[in-house]
Parts: C-alpha cells; structure tokens; sequence
C-alpha cells in the first residue's frame, strides 16, 4: 500500500491509520481539507446563497 500523503510503501497491517503510514501523514491530509487546499468540485455559490450563509454564522 502506498501512503497519498508522502507516497512511502507499507504494509498495511502495520500501521494504525489506513491508508495513511502514519498520524503525521494523516494529519497533514486533514489540515488540507481544513485550509482548503482539497476541495469538491461543484458549481459556484449564488450570491444569494452566500448571503444565507453569512446571515446564518451571525445567529
């Protein structure tokens, strides 16, 4: 199995945090989603829809 964060080679069953080799590479692959480095691909947001947001995080 090959780690998607740092592609190092390893036996699954040798790590606690499948498909990541370690906590390090798992945790570095979740502050991407948080930064937004990843991201879903979908059509972009209406300005009326961004405006519902935004109201909704002032409540």
């Amino acid at each position: 199995m090959r780690c998607p964060t740092c592609e190092r080679e390893f036996d699954r069953e040798d790590t606690e945090f499948p498909p990541f080799c370690s906590e390090r590479c798992k945790l570095m692959d979740l502050g991407r989603w948080f930064d937004g480095s990843y991201a879903i691909p979908g059509d972009p947001a209406s300005p009326t829809e961004i405006a519902t947001e935004e109201e909704a995080k002032k409540n």
